[in-house]
């Protein structure tokens, strides 16, 4: 797809300009309360935490994913989306997971459906769920 990257370790205690072209956030809300933040914007999917540990909640319905790792299940929950730019000039895409796999697992969707993805949603904003 002809698209040069960089590579920026995220450091403890999480902040990263989110305001870039381009931009590709890898990291999940607990290590990012930044992005934790900007997630909020997401009227549809969020993550949450309780005693059990992390889940993904849908803020219409209430209805919860939580990881199958956590059952012992060689399974994970992902979440993709286009997340607003705290400067309301353009988006950005998040990927995150439950757990790491769940992040490498959406990491293996995009590079597998990549286009496809494109002509669905274009440059609108969403969020995904993606089993993995």
């Amino acid at each position: 797809m002809a698209i040069s990257t960089e590579y920026e370790p995220i450091p403890p205690p999480g902040f990263v300009n989110l305001n870039q072209e381009g931009l590709v956030v890898i990291c999940g809300p607990r290590l990012s309360p930044l992005v934790a933040q900007v997630l909020e914007s997401d009227q549809l999917l969020g993550f949450s935490k309780d005693e059990q540990g992390w889940y993904v909640v849908d803020r219409r319905t209430g209805d919860t994913w939580r990881s199958p790792m956590d059952n012992g299940e060689m399974a994970d929950i992902g979440y993709l989306g286009r997340l607003p730019r705290p400067d309301g000039r353009g988006t950005f895409l998040y990927i995150a997971g439950i757990h790491a796999a769940g992040t490498s697992g959406v990491a293996h969707y995009l590079a597998s459906n990549l286009p496809s993805l494109w002509r669905e949603v274009k440059t609108s904003r969403f969020s995904a769920l993606i089993r993995c």
